[in-house]
């Protein structure tokens, strides 16, 4: 699996990007089916698949649940080199999630993940859209203070994972250096946001990208069908930076990494 620059900021990852929710919350998740949290050795199972993969990039956040934690842990006894993306703005406890995306809230939650992370340095922080994208952008100083973050050294990459065409495209113009998009063949409103990304030499994560575990009803045959075409649809479009995919199964994450590869070579013409 081949890397790619976010552009401008040397951070590098993996084409496929293994995301951690499910490390460390199964509480008010979307999935379609429940499930329980891995064991940390079903975490280093996973991790081996991943590496095996080709995957050199983890997605997180403080909404996750216990995952930044157990990550820090879990890398600690790993002699490998990841890329760890994380987010703030929004903590997952008590059931419930909580948002601040004050300048004092953001620090604060920056500082936290250093520390749950056992980083010095955060290669990716996004911001966790509470859905009002423009809001978060223009009113609460939350991107700024995650620029300062960045000047400090703290952070390699920001930007802010959107729920919303409107703020992707204004975070793309206030010059983050990436947004996460949802994008799949199933649901193809934010394409916009890719395009402006493509323009403004921009940085794009794609989330969503197998419809959460529910795929598409008009897809194909066979889930197997669904995700080829998944991976397809979204490698062709050139805004595409990674698709950040989550699971706890290593026979799942190995498959998908043979479909991502193949999805991306097609893209780029290679045999």
């Amino acid at each position: 699996m081949t890397l790619r620059e976010i552009p401008g900021t040397g951070v590098r990852v993996s084409r496929l990007g293994l995301g951690t929710v499910k490390f460390g919350r199964n509480q008010g998740v979307k999935y379609p089916r429940p499930f329980d949290l891995p064991t940390d050795a079903g975490i280093h199972r996973l991790l081996d698949a991943a590496r095996e993969g080709g995957i050199n990039f983890l997605d997180t956040a403080p909404a996750y649940g216990t995952s930044e934690e157990r990550i820090g842990s879990i890398l600690a006894e790993r002699d490998e080199d990841w890329v760890l993306g994380t987010k703030a703005g929004e903590e997952f406890s008590g059931g419930a999630s909580h948002f601040d995306f004050s300048p004092s809230g953001i620090r604060t939650s920056v500082e936290r993940s250093l520390s749950r992370l056992r980083r010095e340095r955060l290669d990716i922080v996004l911001l966790h859209s509470d859905g009002n994208d423009l809001t978060v952008l223009h009113q609460t100083g939350a991107l700024e203070t995650l620029r300062d973050l960045k000047l400090a050294g703290k952070i390699g990459a920001l930007g802010i994972s959107t729920k919303t065409v409107e703020g992707g495209q204004a975070a793309v113009a206030l010059g983050a250096d990436l947004v996460m998009a949802t994008y799949n063949p199933w649901f193809r409103d934010e394409e916009p946001v890719l395009d402006a990304a493509v323009a403004a030499r921009r940085g794009v994560f794609i989330k969503k990208a197998l419809g959460s575990g529910w795929l598409g009803p008009e897809a194909g045959p066979s889930p197997l069908d669904q995700v080829r075409q998944a991976f397809d649809f979204i490698f062709a479009h050139p805004g595409t930076t990674a698709v950040v995919v989550g699971t706890t199964n290593p026979a799942n994450l190995r498959l998908n990494c043979e479909l991502a590869s193949a999805a991306e070579a097609r893209a780029a013409g290679r045999p």
